[in-house]
């Protein structure tokens, strides 16, 4: 069974940083596309960031300049260093990932993390 699990979300100040981390695990062939996506109450879920497993990337413009999402393909892990931040930030964050397994055949599903708040104090 393959699970995400985060971590480093909380309570920040505008114009603070914070670090989420997501580790990816079980029986994982490959790792393809990762992600980050927010969901602020009342708003859909949007796409923060994304990573290929070639290292290729791809922001929001809303969080441009401010936000790095990296990617370690040996550990299976996924971070989204956040600078400058904003009140309009604060969502539950959730790590995305695009995963192929093996039982029997090959499978490639979506999954998703729990979820972190991140809250950002003005």
């Amino acid at each position: 069974q393959v699970q995400l699990v985060e971590s480093g979300g909380g309570l920040v100040q505008a114009g603070g940083s914070l670090k989420l981390s997501c580790a990816a695990s079980g029986s994982i062939f490959r790792i393809n596309a990762m992600g980050w996506y927010r969901q602020a109450p009342g708003k859909q879920r949007e796409l923060v960031a994304a990573i290929t497993s070639g290292g290729s990337t791809n922001y929001a413009d809303s969080v441009k300049g401010r936000f790095t999402i990296s990617r370690d393909n040996a550990k299976n892990t996924v971070a989204l260093q956040m600078a400058s931040l904003k009140p309009e930030d604060t969502a539950v964050y959730y790590c995305n990932a695009e995963i192929t397994y093996y039982r029997g055949v090959f499978y490639t599903h979506d999954y998703w993390g729990q979820g972190t708040q991140v809250t950002v104090s003005s």
